[in-house]
């Protein structure tokens, strides 16, 4: 098939995206496939007289992640873009695919943005609809959903930036606390907030990212994840950050050791896919996620949140569970484009 690879975009997470995007790529490549890895932010500004040539079937594609987040300001100013989220001739490439996998992260990639456009254009993609994108990415509207689908989460307050009142933060939620942007990815913009002078400082971080914040209730234990492969729960993986917590540096750089199959009681392995299931359900997924978890001291399982369009990088927790299942990175990208 002849395939459009989205990734990168105007989000924190691009340079995940991209790392995630390469490796899709050279995985459809292996499979047969003629690839067109494009960064749906810059698009292309013009477009060769025969478009079918910027598809590649031999191409190796690789991209590191950087220490630090990108610098969303100076992409703005250099693609030029104004308020255009998708790039020039994006659309057209997309039309003229078979399908279209979504490599993105965070941003329009998994707010269900995207989704909508491309089902206005009648175009096919990969992972979850508009709808259940919206609902995963939101996570006051996701944590309402797994409340009343009896699935535990953490006690929490949504609430628009500009009005953070700490004193409700405290009387509702406590400290300890984590502060977080109620719709990014990779921990971008989380603090955990022992003090009330620490929250002042973690509101401000998370404003930058976001105009609506989330004060959730910190559950202290272990954190584990697990993936959903058309409608099967794969192994749980622990994850085990060397120090602090699974930011975004220790995500990325190697700073984390990552155990699948996570060594828990097969009832807990058990309960925690039977969860994600029903979230899955709850929060209308399509083809794969992800959802993280927390396993407290009495052994109680809280989900934190939903992934619709999981990393794929060489440190990203799908394809170590995959691999657990016997299901090699090739496989799963072409598992997860014939669910599309």
């Amino acid at each position: 098939m002849k395939i459009v690879i989205l990734a990168g975009g105007l989000s924190p997470e691009r340079d995940v995206s991209l790392s995630s995007g390469s490796l899709i790529a050279n995985a459809l490549i292996e499979n047969g496939h003629r690839v067109l890895l494009l960064d749906v932010y810059r698009g292309l500004d013009t477009l060769p007289k025969d478009p079918d040539s910027l598809f590649t079937s031999s191409a190796s594609f690789s991209y590191q992640i950087p220490k630090e987040m990108p610098d969303l300001d100076a992409l703005r100013a250099e693609c030029q873009n104004g308020d255009a989220l998708i790039g020039p001739n994006v659309l057209s490439l997309c039309k003229s695919a078979d399908r279209v996998f979504l490599a993105l992260h965070g941003g329009i990639g998994e707010n269900g943005q995207l989704q909508a456009t491309l089902d206005a254009f009648g175009i096919r993609y990969t992972g979850t609809g508009y709808a259940g994108s919206l609902l995963a990415m939101d996570k006051d509207i996701a944590k309402r959903l797994l409340r009343d689908a009896g699935i535990p989460t953490p006690d929490w307050l949504c609430f628009e930036s500009k009005n953070a009142d700490e004193q409700q933060i405290l009387n509702t939620v406590g400290l300890p606390c984590v502060i977080k942007p109620c719709s990014c990815g990779s921990s971008v913009g989380v603090s955990l907030v022992y003090t009330r002078e620490q929250l002042h400082t973690a509101l401000s971080a998370a404003a930058l990212w976001d105009g609506r914040i989330l004060a959730e209730k910190m559950i202290v234990g272990r954190e584990l994840t697990v993936g959903v492969l058309d409608s099967s729960a794969l192994p749980l993986v622990e994850i085990l950050p060397k120090e602090g917590f699974y930011d975004y540096q220790n995500k990325y750089q190697g700073s984390t050791e990552e155990v699948c199959p996570a060594q828990v009681k097969e009832s807990i392995a058990q309960r925690a896919q039977e969860l994600s299931l029903a979230a899955s359900a709850a929060l209308r997924l399509g083809g794969y996620a992800r959802f993280d978890f927390l396993l407290d001291a009495e052994e109680q399982l809280w989900c934190l949140e939903a992934n619709t369009l999981p990393g794929m990088t060489p440190t990203s927790l799908l394809p170590m569970a995959a691999k657990a299942q016997g299901i090699s990175y090739t496989q799963l990208c072409e598992r997860i484009l014939a669910l599309s």
